[in-house]
Protein backbone atom coordinates (compact mmCIF):
# COMPACT_ATOMS: atom_id res chain seq x y z
CA UNK A 1 0.00 0.00 0.00
CA UNK A 2 1.58 3.54 -0.82
CA UNK A 3 0.77 5.64 2.20
CA UNK A 4 0.60 8.74 0.55
CA UNK A 5 3.54 10.13 2.59
CA UNK A 6 6.49 10.66 0.25
CA UNK A 7 8.37 13.72 0.10
CA UNK A 8 6.94 14.47 3.61
CA UNK A 9 9.45 15.36 6.48
CA UNK A 10 9.16 13.97 9.49
CA UNK A 11 10.95 14.73 12.37
CA UNK A 12 11.19 11.67 15.21
CA UNK A 13 12.52 12.22 18.90
CA UNK A 14 14.84 9.76 20.65
CA UNK A 15 15.25 7.73 17.61
CA UNK A 16 18.74 6.55 17.23
CA UNK A 17 17.86 3.58 18.89
CA UNK A 18 14.93 0.91 19.84
CA UNK A 19 11.61 1.89 18.98
CA UNK A 20 12.10 5.80 17.57
CA UNK A 21 14.97 4.45 15.13
CA UNK A 22 12.32 1.52 14.09
CA UNK A 23 9.87 4.07 13.27
CA UNK A 24 12.53 6.41 11.23
CA UNK A 25 13.35 3.51 9.36
CA UNK A 26 9.66 2.83 8.61
CA UNK A 27 8.82 6.17 7.67
CA UNK A 28 12.24 6.33 5.79
CA UNK A 29 10.93 3.44 3.46
CA UNK A 30 7.94 5.35 2.77
CA UNK A 31 9.52 8.07 1.02
CA UNK A 32 9.89 10.43 4.01
CA UNK A 33 12.75 12.94 4.81
CA UNK A 34 14.04 12.80 8.11
CA UNK A 35 15.23 14.72 11.28
CA UNK A 36 16.36 12.65 13.75
CA UNK A 37 17.10 13.56 17.37
CA UNK A 38 19.02 11.67 20.32
CA UNK A 39 20.86 12.66 23.31
CA UNK A 40 24.15 10.65 21.93
CA UNK A 41 25.79 11.72 19.07
CA UNK A 42 28.00 8.74 17.96
CA UNK A 43 24.49 6.36 17.98
CA UNK A 44 22.91 8.98 16.28
CA UNK A 45 24.81 9.54 13.48
CA UNK A 46 24.99 5.80 12.78
CA UNK A 47 21.90 5.69 12.18
CA UNK A 48 21.36 8.42 9.83
CA UNK A 49 23.80 6.74 8.06
CA UNK A 50 22.08 3.96 8.19
CA UNK A 51 18.66 5.05 6.60
CA UNK A 52 19.97 7.05 3.99
CA UNK A 53 22.28 3.71 2.76
CA UNK A 54 18.89 1.65 3.25
CA UNK A 55 16.33 3.92 2.17
CA UNK A 56 17.91 7.43 0.24
CA UNK A 57 16.14 9.69 1.84
CA UNK A 58 17.23 13.19 3.32
CA UNK A 59 18.63 12.22 7.04
CA UNK A 60 19.48 15.27 9.07
CA UNK A 61 21.02 14.09 12.86
CA UNK A 62 21.05 16.70 15.31
CA UNK A 63 21.97 15.85 19.00
CA UNK A 64 20.18 17.10 22.08
CA UNK A 65 17.87 16.45 24.62
CA UNK A 66 14.16 17.21 24.33
CA UNK A 67 13.81 17.39 27.57
CA UNK A 68 15.21 20.79 27.81
CA UNK A 69 14.20 24.24 26.02
CA UNK A 70 17.84 24.00 24.93
CA UNK A 71 17.50 21.11 23.16
CA UNK A 72 13.93 21.55 21.78
CA UNK A 73 15.22 24.87 20.27
CA UNK A 74 18.26 23.05 18.45
CA UNK A 75 15.72 20.33 17.05
CA UNK A 76 13.19 22.86 16.32
CA UNK A 77 15.68 25.31 14.18
CA UNK A 78 16.76 22.37 12.07
CA UNK A 79 12.94 21.40 11.25
CA UNK A 80 10.71 23.79 12.04
CA UNK A 81 7.52 22.59 10.43
CA UNK A 82 7.38 18.93 9.97
CA UNK A 83 4.80 17.37 8.20
CA UNK A 84 4.99 14.20 10.97
CA UNK A 85 5.89 14.49 14.61
CA UNK A 86 7.08 11.30 16.48
CA UNK A 87 7.35 11.93 20.17
CA UNK A 88 9.44 9.78 21.83
CA UNK A 89 11.50 9.50 25.14
CA UNK A 90 13.51 7.18 27.70
CA UNK A 91 11.82 6.33 30.16
CA UNK A 92 11.92 7.31 34.21
CA UNK A 93 14.14 5.06 36.50
CA UNK A 94 12.08 2.50 38.24
CA UNK A 95 11.53 2.86 42.37
CA UNK A 96 9.35 3.43 45.41
CA UNK A 97 7.13 6.53 45.41
CA UNK A 98 8.24 6.89 49.31
CA UNK A 99 11.45 7.52 47.84
CA UNK A 100 10.84 10.45 44.89
CA UNK A 101 10.88 14.08 45.67
CA UNK A 102 9.70 16.62 43.63
CA UNK A 103 12.79 17.14 41.79
CA UNK A 104 12.18 13.52 40.63
CA UNK A 105 8.71 13.99 39.84
CA UNK A 106 9.48 17.44 37.97
CA UNK A 107 12.29 15.42 35.90
CA UNK A 108 10.09 12.68 34.94
CA UNK A 109 7.30 15.17 33.84
CA UNK A 110 9.94 16.84 31.37
CA UNK A 111 11.05 14.51 29.53
CA UNK A 112 7.77 12.21 29.12
CA UNK A 113 4.57 15.18 28.96
CA UNK A 114 6.06 18.42 29.12
CA UNK A 115 8.74 18.07 26.37
CA UNK A 116 6.29 16.38 23.82
CA UNK A 117 3.61 18.88 24.54
CA UNK A 118 6.03 21.54 23.39
CA UNK A 119 6.43 19.41 20.12
CA UNK A 120 3.33 19.40 19.33
CA UNK A 121 2.53 23.50 20.91
CA UNK A 122 5.58 24.42 18.03
CA UNK A 123 4.72 22.23 15.40
CA UNK A 124 1.09 22.14 15.07
CA UNK A 125 -0.24 25.23 13.84
CA UNK A 126 2.15 25.03 10.60
CA UNK A 127 0.12 21.46 10.54
CA UNK A 128 -3.37 23.12 10.52
CA UNK A 129 -2.13 26.15 7.70
CA UNK A 130 -1.07 23.44 5.30
CA UNK A 131 -4.23 21.03 6.19
CA UNK A 132 -1.99 17.88 6.86
CA UNK A 133 0.09 16.68 9.76
CA UNK A 134 0.31 13.31 11.63
CA UNK A 135 1.60 13.73 15.31
CA UNK A 136 2.32 10.25 17.36
CA UNK A 137 3.47 9.73 20.77
CA UNK A 138 5.05 6.61 21.62
CA UNK A 139 3.88 6.24 25.49
CA UNK A 140 3.98 2.98 27.42
CA UNK A 141 1.48 0.06 27.66
CA UNK A 142 1.81 1.06 31.38
CA UNK A 143 -0.73 3.85 30.40
CA UNK A 144 -3.60 0.63 30.22
CA UNK A 145 -2.03 -1.75 32.99
CA UNK A 146 0.17 0.48 35.43
CA UNK A 147 3.07 -1.76 36.46
CA UNK A 148 4.00 -0.60 40.77
CA UNK A 149 7.39 0.40 40.41
CA UNK A 150 7.09 2.48 37.12
CA UNK A 151 4.54 5.20 39.09
CA UNK A 152 6.93 8.09 37.39
CA UNK A 153 6.39 6.66 34.49
CA UNK A 154 2.52 5.78 34.93
CA UNK A 155 1.93 9.28 36.03
CA UNK A 156 3.84 11.39 33.40
CA UNK A 157 2.08 9.01 30.19
CA UNK A 158 -0.83 9.16 31.86
CA UNK A 159 -1.05 12.84 32.26
CA UNK A 160 -0.14 12.68 28.25
CA UNK A 161 -2.46 10.91 27.43
CA UNK A 162 -4.99 12.60 28.87
CA UNK A 163 -4.04 16.11 27.58
CA UNK A 164 -3.85 14.01 24.17
CA UNK A 165 -7.69 13.72 24.59
CA UNK A 166 -8.44 16.87 24.87
CA UNK A 167 -6.65 18.20 22.09
CA UNK A 168 -6.90 15.59 19.26
CA UNK A 169 -10.62 15.92 18.66
CA UNK A 170 -9.60 19.90 17.49
CA UNK A 171 -7.34 19.06 15.32
CA UNK A 172 -8.67 16.28 13.21
CA UNK A 173 -11.11 19.08 11.05
CA UNK A 174 -7.84 20.38 9.47
CA UNK A 175 -6.37 17.02 8.69
CA UNK A 176 -4.13 16.66 11.91
CA UNK A 177 -4.22 13.57 13.86
CA UNK A 178 -2.51 12.86 16.93
CA UNK A 179 -2.28 9.26 18.41
CA UNK A 180 -0.56 7.32 20.89
CA UNK A 181 0.93 4.20 20.45
CA UNK A 182 2.13 1.86 23.89
CA UNK A 183 4.38 -1.12 22.98
CA UNK A 184 4.61 -3.64 25.21
CA UNK A 185 7.92 -5.90 25.66
CA UNK A 186 10.01 -5.38 22.31
CA UNK A 187 13.06 -6.98 21.81
CA UNK A 188 15.12 -3.39 22.52
CA UNK A 189 18.30 -2.52 24.08
CA UNK A 190 16.34 -1.37 27.35
CA UNK A 191 14.74 -4.02 27.59
CA UNK A 192 18.10 -6.45 26.83
CA UNK A 193 19.27 -4.04 29.93
CA UNK A 194 16.44 -4.70 32.09
CA UNK A 195 16.77 -8.25 31.65
CA UNK A 196 20.93 -8.58 32.20
CA UNK A 197 19.87 -6.68 35.53
CA UNK A 198 17.10 -8.69 36.47
CA UNK A 199 19.03 -11.65 35.88
CA UNK A 200 21.97 -10.81 37.71
CA UNK A 201 20.01 -9.60 40.84
CA UNK A 202 18.64 -13.10 40.88
CA UNK A 203 21.94 -14.82 40.34
CA UNK A 204 20.46 -16.15 36.64
CA UNK A 205 21.25 -16.47 33.16
CA UNK A 206 20.48 -13.53 30.82
CA UNK A 207 18.55 -16.29 28.58
CA UNK A 208 16.65 -17.78 31.51
CA UNK A 209 14.55 -14.09 32.26
CA UNK A 210 14.59 -13.62 28.59
CA UNK A 211 12.60 -17.03 28.25
CA UNK A 212 10.25 -16.51 31.33
CA UNK A 213 9.48 -12.86 29.79
CA UNK A 214 8.72 -14.90 26.31
CA UNK A 215 6.34 -17.31 27.89
CA UNK A 216 4.13 -14.70 29.94
CA UNK A 217 3.15 -13.55 26.76
CA UNK A 218 0.00 -14.51 24.73
CA UNK A 219 2.13 -14.18 21.68
CA UNK A 220 5.20 -16.44 23.58
CA UNK A 221 7.60 -14.10 22.06
CA UNK A 222 9.20 -10.55 22.33
CA UNK A 223 7.91 -8.03 19.76
CA UNK A 224 9.62 -6.99 16.65
CA UNK A 225 10.73 -3.06 16.83
CA UNK A 226 10.11 -3.01 12.62
CA UNK A 227 6.49 -4.20 13.88
CA UNK A 228 6.20 -0.94 15.77
CA UNK A 229 7.58 1.10 13.23
CA UNK A 230 4.96 -0.20 10.29
CA UNK A 231 2.32 0.90 13.11
CA UNK A 232 3.77 4.35 13.51
CA UNK A 233 4.14 4.61 9.85
CA UNK A 234 0.47 3.91 9.18
CA UNK A 235 -0.43 6.34 12.10
CA UNK A 236 1.48 8.96 9.94
CA UNK A 237 -0.35 7.65 6.23
CA UNK A 238 -2.82 9.84 4.06
CA UNK A 239 -5.13 6.85 4.93
CA UNK A 240 -5.37 7.37 8.37
CA UNK A 241 -6.56 10.23 8.81
CA UNK A 242 -10.27 9.73 9.95
CA UNK A 243 -8.02 8.40 13.35
CA UNK A 244 -7.11 10.72 16.25
CA UNK A 245 -6.94 10.46 19.56
CA UNK A 246 -6.44 6.76 20.17
CA UNK A 247 -4.21 5.11 21.92
CA UNK A 248 -2.91 1.68 20.41
CA UNK A 249 -1.74 -1.02 22.00
CA UNK A 250 0.71 -3.28 20.91
CA UNK A 251 1.76 -5.81 23.30
CA UNK A 252 1.25 -8.95 22.01
CA UNK A 253 -2.01 -9.71 23.99
CA UNK A 254 -0.74 -8.88 27.64
CA UNK A 255 -2.83 -6.87 28.89
CA UNK A 256 -5.95 -8.76 29.40
CA UNK A 257 -9.31 -6.58 29.64
CA UNK A 258 -11.72 -5.92 27.25
CA UNK A 259 -11.67 -2.70 26.59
Amino acid sequence: MDMGIRGKTALVCASSKGLGRACAFSLAREGVNLVITARGKEALEKTAEEIRAATGVKVVAVASDIATEAGRAAVLAACPQPDILVNNAGGPPPGDFRNWNRDIWIAALDMNMIAPIEMIKATVDHMIARKFGRVVNITSSTVKAPIEALGLSNGARAGLTGFIAGIARKTVAHNVTINNLLPGPFDTDRLRSNFANLAKSRGVSVDVVRQERMSQNPAGRLGDPAEFGDACAYLCSAQAGFVTGQNFLIDGGGYPGTF
